[in-house]
């Protein structure tokens, strides 16, 4: 049974930092493309950042580049990034995802396996 457990939400004030993690089992972890998420109530899972099988490309949404970072860790099955200079309009239920794809995927619906994800509040 494939699981991505999430880890490391929490409330942060505006300009603070927060690492999420997301640990993978039951699946070969690096034969599948890395990717986070965000979901605010309504609406649908907005791209967050990708990370290739081996970790040597990364990319990222126009509205996080530059203060997100994404990487793995294969030896530990684990996924993880690092978010800094939050602002308010970060705050969303974050989830991980994992990609049979090749490449870099940005589109939720190349991604077969996701969390359940954890709750990030960026508020003064």
């Amino acid at each position: 049974q494939v699981q991505l457990i999430e880890s490391g939400g929490g409330s942060v004030q505006p300009g603070g930092s927060l690492r999420l993690a997301c640990a993978a089992s039951g699946l070969t972890f690096n034969w599948y493309a890395g990717g986070w998420f965000r979901q605010t109530p309504g609406k649908e899972p907005e791209f967050v950042a990708t990370i290739s099988r081996n970790g040597d490309i990364e990319y990222y949404g126009d509205s996080v580049k530059g203060r997100f970072t994404i990487s793995r860790d294969n030896a530990k099955n684990t996924m993880y990034i690092q978010m800094d200079n939050l602002k308010p309009e970060d705050t969303a239920v974050y989830l991980c995802a994992t990609s049979h794809t090749t490449g870099i995927p940005q589109n939720a619906n190349d991604y077969r396996y996701w969390g359940q994800g954890t709750q990030v509040t960026v508020s003064s």
